[in-house]
């Protein structure tokens, strides 16, 4: 093991050109967690190509040359010998006996309870990081967002590579629980989905376990591969399901509804700006702190708009709604409302702004 580690240290970090994240790393010492191919590596080894050669030491727990039982008895000993500063931790695992440096980074799916680690969520890119990305911020930008979605390396897949590129990553990443859930999901995005209809739908083609399946669903709410959306005032109530990044539709099924994928699209917008939210019965989104409704409508004009205004107009009066914000794929406007502000924002307008 310690000739491995001689290696590690030895070798440089090499990555391509660097797009800066609305997450930056300073001197402290972090937990990164992030489902795969969110970009976690790379924010680290940006990091780390800042510093002396010398200082730090890149590991990734994945590599298969690694025994854990070795690296627990020879790290800390090298780490001090070396007078390694920085120590990264990528893939890390639970088994991995920590040694004492100036600064630790761990990179897993999973979160740990490290107390003195600061913890930092990442996400697929949102829309304004995704524009990093582009070569020009035009109107082709939101439908180029709309055929890559938020991660990070899709911009060098060739197109016809997509869908099976993103299938192996998550093969890879998810066990075949997880993986089959998953799937089902996808077809099921913006819906309500209970975990017990899940598993009704997955018993009619395998035989499965209740328990496990309960368990595997419960890892990818964990890991943050989906999100649940709680009904307003009623937390027992069957949760809306969202995906962590909107290719998985089309890589994980061929159902094709437009409307949903533009609603996951704005739940994402508001989870990566960690607006509190919940849905209702005609009600997308419901941001009590804000006294606002969001309405995903991505074809809408003032007439559709003035409709949904009557469909909802019990909620709006009910809770007080001071604004709702319709958004669409290019529209703008205003419905005069007696005790709202009402208007329609293209969802570019909308998610870049304050």
């Amino acid at each position: 093991m310690e000739i491995l580690l001689q290696e590690l240290y030895k070798t440089d970090i090499h990555m391509d050109k660097f797009h800066f994240r609305k997450v930056y790393l300073e001197e402290l010492s972090y937990q990164i967690n992030g489902i795969s191919q969110s970009g976690k590596s790379k924010l680290v080894k940006n990091h780390l190509l800042g510093l002396k050669k010398n200082s730090y030491l890149y590991i990734d727990c994945n590599d298969i040359r690694i025994n854990i039982d070795e690296l627990n008895k020879t790290l800390t000993r090298f780490c001090n010998l070396n007078k390694i500063d920085v120590l990264a931790l990528d893939n890390y695992k639970e088994e991995i006996k920590i040694p004492n440096v100036s600064q630790l980074i761990i990179c897993s799916e999973t979160h740990f309870d490290i107390d003195y680690l600061t913890s930092i969520q990442l996400y697929p890119l949102d829309y304004e990081e995704f524009l990093a990305y582009e070569h020009k911020h035009d109107s082709t930008a939101l439908n180029h967002f709309f055929q890559l979605g938020g991660f990070p390396s899709m911009h060098k897949v060739h197109s016809d590579e997509r869908n099976i590129y993103i299938q192996k990553t998550l093969k890879y990443a998810l066990d075949e629980m997880e993986f089959d859930i998953l799937v089902l999901c996808a077809k099921m995005m913006a819906q309500k989905l209970s975990p017990y209809s899940i598993y009704e739908r997955l018993k009619q083609t395998r035989k499965i376990s209740k328990d496990k399946l309960y368990k595997a669903y419960e890892s990818l709410g964990e890991k943050n591969y989906i999100h649940l959306l709680e009904k307003n005032n009623h937390p027992k109530a069957t949760k809306k399901i969202y995906l962590c990044d909107i290719s998985l539709k089309s890589a994980l099924s061929i159902d094709k509804h437009f409307g949903r994928l533009f609603e996951n699209m704005i739940f994402l917008e508001l989870l990566k700006s960690n607006v509190k939210c919940f849905y209702d019965d005609g009600i997308d989104f419901y941001i009590p702190n804000q006294d606002e409704v969001i309405l995903g409508m991505p074809f809408a004009d003032e007439r559709t708009l003035f409709k949904k205004m009557e469909a909802i107009e019990a909620f709006i009066f009910g809770y007080g709604i001071k604004k709702v914000t319709a958004i669409t794929m290019n529209k703008e406007g205003k419905v005069s409302h007696p005790f709202s502000k009402v208007e329609m924002i293209p969802f570019d307008i909308w998610a870049i702004g304050d």
